[in-house]
């Protein structure tokens, strides 16, 4: 699979953003996902609703894999949960021998519960507490990626006095813009995440003479959503240095841990394959004859998601057309944080040959902000048309809010011809059941 097969575009056309998605595909009955039909999903459960797809899911970690494989690597994928950390989706791609990246004690517990290993869970983030230290070396994950001395030094303590060894690898802060989005770079200097390499060999010397920890070796994570290749080399080159140096020492680095972050193709337009990006990978670290450790999120759980809403009604002011949808910024909240595009196609057939004209598709949240895309070609939309934001299986309903007392949607997942309901649509009333009210408050108010 390569999406550097997709048809480059600014404003791309609905069969070319089709195209990138094998797994979606318009018959007599509309868009379907796999081989049921989405209006189908839409009628039974309501919109908005998210739909994902286990071949989608499960050909994309194929692809991955194959490419590690072919590449002649010694590598796994742990997917990064914070992508999507629905149990369903976790437990395809575990049952298919994926691990995981988590980046707190939720995400372990969710990734334990749709049965995970421990020993394929790998802790990154920079603010590790210490219940969730104790959580994690009780239940004996595979490595903590470290992002600090004061981090060490903690790990450190609490896994003495646990008795136990942590298993550790250093994250390098390469210095490295990705070239991606600035709230998604994670490997330049003055960015929160992961340590100088300058500050490597000191630290990672001392960390070899801690009884406590296992060193694990050297990770690195530069950014999301990379559509170039540029960046991941220079970062890996400086791993590289820095192993030969730490070996040069005398010191053992069993292990590299690449990170993730390879883009997809939103727009229809060039991305690096897999294929690509294991060849970059093999000449950079290669030569060093590590196991490595590959944490892609977006890229496997991006295009195996679909996010279904209806319409609610057309408003035309002046020449300035506005389709208002159910879904809104609390579901979907990329476009708003980040100035992200999402493909949105209709569901029904006919208007995929249907003339077009722009609108802006915006939802009822009352924030102007809550726009998903502007000036959009799009055909005439009626109250009650449905439409799918393609490529929403990653940073979709992971980052939803009930915002505006919008319970949280449904989520459904399809495989073949089957497909099941995988997260209920929130009720009303769950979304302020945890609250209480005081004493000094009416009694006989509910709750």
């Amino acid at each position: 699979m390569s999406d550097a097969a997709c048809e480059p575009g600014p404003e791309p056309g609905f069969a070319a953003l089709l195209a990138c998605h094998p797994e979606l595909s318009l018959g007599a009955d509309g868009l379907s996902f796999e081989q049921v039909t989405l209006a189908a999903i839409a009628d039974a459960l309501g919109t908005p609703c998210w739909v994902y797809s286990s071949g989608a899911l499960l050909s994309r970690l194929a692809a991955f894999t194959g490419a590690i494989r072919d590449a002649e690597l010694d590598g796994a994928v742990h997917f990064a949960m914070k992508a999507n950390a629905n149990r369903a989706v976790l437990a395809t791609l575990g049952r298919a021998g994926c691990g995981i990246d988590i980046v707190s004690g939720g995400e372990l517990m969710a990734a334990r519960a749709a049965g995970i290993a421990a020993g394929r869970i790998v802790f990154a983030g920079v603010g590790k507490q210490a219940d969730e230290i104790r959580l994690a070396l009780a239940e004996g994950i595979l490595q903590f990626n470290v992002e600090s001395p004061a981090e060490l030094a903690m790990i450190a303590g609490i896994a003495a006095a646990m008795g136990r060894r942590a298993p550790v690898a250093l994250r390098v802060n390469p210095d490295v813009d990705a070239g991606t989005h600035d709230k998604i770079s994670t490997g330049r200097l003055g960015d929160k995440f992961g340590i100088s390499a300058a500050e490597i060999p000191a630290l990672y010397a001392h960390m070899a003479a801690l009884p406590a920890i296992a060193p694990a070796g050297l990770a690195v994570h530069i950014g999301s959503q990379i559509t170039g290749l540029a960046g991941y080399r220079a970062a890996y080159a400086r791993l590289a240095e820095l192993t030969r140096g730490l070996e040069g020492q005398g010191l053992s680095v069993p292990r590299l841990d690449c990170g993730g972050g390879l883009g997809i193709a939103y727009r229809a337009e060039p991305v690096p394959s897999p294929a690509e990006y294991a060849a970059m990978v093999r000449a950079t670290l290669g030569p060093l004859r590590k196991p490595l450790l590959f944490e892609p999120g977006r890229w496997l759980s991006g295009p195996a998601g679909v996010l279904l809403a209806s319409v609610i009604l057309e408003k035309q002011e002046g020449a300035h057309r506005f389709v208002i949808l159910d879904a809104a910024m609390n579901d979907l909240v990329r476009p708003s944080m980040y100035g992200a595009w999402h493909g949105i196609v209709p569901l029904a057939r006919s208007q995929h040959a249907a003339p077009l004209s722009p609108a802006d598709l915006v939802g009822p949240v009352c924030e102007s902000s809550d726009r998903f895309a502007a000036r959009r070609p799009m055909p005439a939309l009626a109250a009650g048309d449905r439409v799918a934001f393609l490529d929403a299986g990653a940073y979709g309903s992971v980052m939803s809010s009930t915002y505006n007392g919008r319970p949280l949607a449904a989520e459904a997942m399809v495989k073949g011809d089957a497909w099941a309901v995988v997260r209920a649509r929130q009720s009303y009333q769950a979304v302020w059941a945890d609250e209480r009210l005081p004493g000094w408050l009416d009694p006989d108010l509910p709750g």
